[in-house]
C-alpha cells in the first residue's frame, strides 16, 4: 500500500530577477519518516525551504500537502496547514523561561489572564513525550541553557501544536558530539510519533545515522530522490559536489 506524502512538490520553479534559483525541482516528505535534504552552498536548499514555508511562493509547479493541492502565500498559510520550521538561530528570548518561548505568540488564555498553570502542563508533557530529561524546570530562563539544550526547546515549539510536518535547519551545527547524538535523537522520536521531518544536514555522518531518505539538491536542481540504505556516504557526497553519483543523480 502507498502512503500519501505528507508534503509534495512539483516542478517548483523560482528565479530572482534573472536567476533561475530552482529549476523544475520535485520534493516529498513522508509522514514517520525523516527526509535529509542535502546540497553544497547555494545549491538551492534555503530557497526550497522558504518556497515550502511561504516566505517565497513558488513562480511555478504544484505544492500538494495531504495529497491536495494548496496555495502557501505566507508563513500563516504553512503554519495554519501545519508546517513549522526551525531555523538555524532557533528565535528564542534569551530573557524568557522555556514554558514563556514555547507559548510565545500563542500564549494560552484564562479570561483575561494567562493560564500559566496550562502552558506549563503542556510544555511539560511535550517535553517529556520527546523523553527529554535535561532541562530540569521548565521555568529555567532561556539565557542558562546549553546550544543543545536550547535546540531542544525550539523542536518542542515546533511540535507543541497539531503539526504534520516539522523542518530542521542543521540542528547540530556548532554543537558537540554528545548534544548533537541527543538532537539527533529526539529528531527520531519526532518521525516515531507519525510527523514527516525534514533535516536540512552538511553532516553526512548524521543523515546516515537518522534519515530513511535523501534528496540531494545540485545547482537548483533535484538530482536525487533515494532510500538512505540504496545509496553509500561516497555516491551522496559526489551528488552534492558533481550532481551524480554512479547509477544514481544527472546523467552523464
Amino acid at each position: 500500500m502507498s502512503v500519501t506524502p505528507a508534503l509534495d512538490l512539483r516542478g517548483i520553479g523560482k528565479s530572482f530577477g534573472p536567476v533561475k534559483v530552482l529549476d523544475d525541482v520535485s520534493f516529498s516528505a513522508y509522514p514517520g519518516e525523516i527526509t535529509a535534504l542535502v546540497g553544497d552552498n547555494g545549491a538551492g536548499k534555503s530557497t526550497l525551504v522558504n518556497c515550502i514555508g511561504g516566505v517565497h511562493p513558488p513562480d511555478s509547479g504544484e505544492y500538494r500537502f495531504e495529497g491536495r493541492r494548496v496555495r502557501v502565500h505566507s508563513p500563516r498559510d504553512a503554519s495554519l496547514l501545519g508546517i513549522e520550521i526551525v531555523h538555524q538561530d532557533l528565535a528564542l528570548c534569551e530573557n524568557l523561561d522555556i514554558v514563556q518561548n514555547l507559548f510565545l505568540g500563542r500564549e494560552q488564555r484564562n479570561g483575561l489572564t494567562l493560564d500559566e498553570d496550562m502552558m506549563e502542563e503542556i510544555a511539560r508533557t511535550t517535553l517529556s513525550g520527546l523523553a527529554v530529561r535535561t532541562l530540569g524546570s521548565a521555568r529555567r530562563p532561556i539565557s542558562t541553557l546549553s546550544g543543545g539544550q536550547r535546540q531542544i526547546v525550539a523542536i518542542a515549539r515546533a511540535v507543541l501544536l497539531d503539526n504534520k510536518v516539522v523542518i530542521l535547519d542543521e540542528p547540530t551545527a556548532a554543537l558537540g558530539i554528545a548534544q548533537s547524538q541527543q538532537i539527533l535523537e529526539v529528531v527520531r522520536r519526532l518521525a516515531d510519533k507519525g510527523l514527516a521531518v525534514v533535516l536540512i544536514s552538511h553532516n553526512i555522518n548524521d543523515v546516515f545515522a537518522v534519515s530513511d531518505r535523501i534528496a540531494a539538491l545540485y545547482l537548483g536542481r533535484m538530482v536525487a530522490q533515494v532510500r538512505t540504505a540504496d545509496v553509500t556516504h561516497r555516491q551522496v557526497v559526489e551528488l552534492i559536489t558533481r550532481g551524480t553519483g554512479g547509477e544514481v543523480g544527472l546523467r552523464r
